[in-house]
């Protein structure tokens, strides 16, 4: 495992797969690296490639309206992060060989941190963290302990902006993954 800085290093410094060749910036994750709840998406789109930070714009807006009402800042109480670190073209979904690429920079950050929660942020995410027949429309919201870590997924923001019907689930989602926050302080 590498430590932050060394991960951070590689990572920028990654030609792995063909996304190297387009990116602007390694979108390399935001937040605090001590935070109990994780969040991840599946790649960044092209204000997250142009600043360098995952969900920016109108997504990323919406994010951080939704992390509000769980009493949670990607500043300081969670962290953020993608599957893959470079934006895929026209923001189609990642290729598995792209994720391939870069699953092992996700996985340092999440040894890294620890988190007691990991909430995938859309069907992609979820199909690669939780179970790669994970259907989100059947399971979002649904929670799955695995190797000690909390996991659930709920619709990703981009979804919610194009289909606004989803967000009463989604209120409900985020609420169930306040009372697992509330549930796991209250077990230290």
């Amino acid at each position: 495992m590498m430590d932050w800085n060394t991960l951070e290093q590689t990572c920028t410094a990654c030609t792995g797969c063909g996304l190297c060749e387009g990116r602007h910036t390694v979108v390399f994750g935001v937040g605090n690296r001590e935070a109990d709840v994780m969040f991840i998406g599946e790649g960044p789109g092209e204000q997250e490639d142009l600043k360098g930070e995952p969900f920016v714009g109108a997504a990323g807006k919406l994010l951080d309206d939704m992390l509000r009402i769980i009493d949670l800042d990607r500043k300081h109480n969670c962290y953020i992060a993608n599957i893959v670190k470079c934006r895929p073209p026209h923001n189609r979904d990642p290729l598995e060989t792209e994720q391939d690429a870069c699953i092992a920079y996700l996985r340092n950050q999440i040894q890294l941190i620890r988190p007691k929660i990991i909430v995938c942020l859309g069907r992609i995410a979820a199909m690669r963290i939780i179970r790669e027949d994970y259907r989100i429309t059947r399971e979002h919201g649904q929670w799955v302990e695995k190797d000690g870590i909390w996991m659930t997924a709920i619709y990703h923001p981009s979804a919610l902006l194009r289909d606004v019907t989803k967000r009463p689930e989604t209120f409900d989602d985020l609420l169930s993954i306040r009372e697992k926050i509330k549930e796991l302080n209250a077990q230290i």
